[in-house]
């Protein structure tokens, strides 16, 4: 909105006297008025499912940013988008002009939501471009990838966060606060698994595309809700892990079909201070839970990792967290244009995304060596 502002002396000589006082108790009453905050500017790269069914809808929610730009290998599909968000079609740029948001100041943060393997290129090039940037899991396929993504950002001087959207998550905030020793006392046992079947060939059943199969995709939400239920700091650090690791593959029921990546995969975390934690995925099977047990109480999640509606009881009852937001991303993503604004850390950092990498590493590791126990190094 424009604010308003007091008459002009040309003005008020050229009125009455009454439209004169009403105009300058109008211009009175709108200089108290805080001048609006300055959304930030984001521009997302890779325009896929995720992009169009979650993060557009996402950005059409957001207070402190707004989409303002696109990155996409398709011109035309570019342009619906800056018709949609009302941006130009000079904010639509492709792959191989990312370098060019050197010079659009009304591009902050780019969000990058293409395939694991590319990125570390469109994070990189984001960085080199002065742009803060908010990176999908995994961050990377690598442990190594995750270091080159993070020492470009420190380069240029710009925030990596990753998009670990039920970090904001009101239950996930409680199983947090209840992890720091609260009415249950410390957790000591969690289980729990994320599956479902994938009947058509994507990019995630390509090693060289996803790095790995379910693990990397979608056994990563169980390794976040581990590491947020077993920190009892409440610091939520970065890099807080498990002390060890061992793992086995399923037997592959499709190994045409998951010709290089596995099927499904159990895991068990050891944390400091004995507790434990026993996880499996898959994209052959159904399955969506996560409970936390502690001496005097547990929480469960079933289902647990969804966009939204998840269901969450405790041994004393549902918990009572307030309001649902709408969008898990739109917090998420607003969490992240106020840390810009405000110079802080995200509480979702690239080194969070780094540790998880390295949990995934060692996880795959023993499972190739037939289940041995494996230490996690950060």
């Amino acid at each position: 909105m424009t604010p308003l502002h007091p008459p002009t002396r040309r003005t008020f000589l050229g009125t009455s006297s009454l439209a004169a006082a009403a105009l300058a108790l109008r211009g009175r009453v709108s200089a108290a008025e805080p001048a609006p905050e300055r959304k930030l500017g984001i521009a997302l790269c890779g325009l896929g499912n995720y992009a169009t069914g979650q993060l557009a809808p996402a950005l059409r929610r957001t207070r402190h940013c707004e989409l303002r730009g696109v990155i996409t290998g398709s011109p035309e599909k570019g342009r619906k988008w800056a018709q949609d968000f009302g941006f130009p079609d000079s904010h639509v740029y492709s792959y191989a002009t990312m370098s060019r948001l050197i010079d659009n100041p009304a591009i902050d943060i780019v969000y990058v939501v293409t395939p694991n393997s590319l990125h570390p290129e469109h994070t990189i090039a984001a960085a080199w471009a002065g742009k803060h940037v908010i990176c999908e899991k995994p961050l990377a396929n690598s442990v190594a990838e995750c270091n080159a993504m993070l020492a470009a950002c420190r380069a240029n001087r710009v925030k990596l966060s990753v998009g670990y959207r039920l970090q904001f998550e009101p239950h996930y905030r409680e199983l947090k606060r209840l992890a720091r020793g609260g009415e249950f006392g410390p957790f000591g046992k969690l289980t729990g698994g994320l599956a479902f079947t994938i009947n058509r060939r994507v990019w995630r059943v390509e090693k060289n595309m996803a790095g790995g199969g379910p693990l990397m995709d979608i056994g990563i939400y169980c390794i976040q809700a581990a590491c947020m239920a077993a920190d009892t700091s409440g610091a939520n650090h970065a890099t807080f892990a498990p002390v060890a690791v061992q793992a086995r593959e399923h037997p592959k029921k499709r190994p045409d079909f998951f010709r290089d990546v596995e099927e499904g995969i159990d895991w068990r975390m050891e944390f400091a201070g004995g507790v434990t934690g026993e996880f499996s995925t898959s994209y052959n099977a159904g399955l969506d839970r996560f409970r936390a047990e502690a001496a005097n109480g547990w929480m469960e999640f079933a289902p647990a990792f969804q966009y939204g509606d998840l269901r969450v009881t405790t041994s004393r009852g549902a918990p009572v967290v307030g309001e649902i937001p709408p969008s898990q991303q739109a917090v998420q993503i607003d969490d992240f244009a106020r840390c810009v604004k405000e110079g802080r850390e995200s509480p979702v950092p690239g080194e969070m995304g780094r540790r998880d990498m390295v949990i995934i590493e060692a996880i795959y590791r023993s499972a190739a060596e037939n289940g041995r126990r494996i230490e996690v190094r950060i």
